[in-house]
């Protein structure tokens, strides 16, 4: 099991993933980021937790217009999950090629 610290608003989190998901969750923390000081605005910067609920907020409603107004026929969160898949297939095949 493998250890990622990502920072959220400003705030560092440690949170465990499987080995070799980490640089998906960086990805994933790069997302965030975009959207953090937006959330923070919108939150008049009260609390942390106030923050993460409307950051939480903005990704949902990305993800909601994302399922509802798929672009050319096939939705961008599918197209997501399949290259994350893919990635993973990669990492696994190279670590099998270099242990060889």
């Amino acid at each position: 099991m493998a250890e990622v610290t990502l920072n959220v608003a400003g705030r560092d989190y440690t949170v465990a993933c499987r080995d070799g998901e980490e640089p998906h969750l960086k990805r994933l923390e790069s997302l965030l980021v975009r959207h953090a000081a937006t959330a923070q605005r919108a939150s008049g910067g009260i609390s942390h937790d106030r923050t993460l609920v409307y950051l939480t907020l903005i990704l949902a409603d990305l993800l909601d217009e994302a399922e509802r107004n798929p672009s050319a026929g096939v939705s961008p969160v599918l197209l997501d999950n399949i290259a994350d898949r893919l990635e993973a297939v990669a990492a696994v095949l190279e670590e099998d090629g270099a242990s060889a």
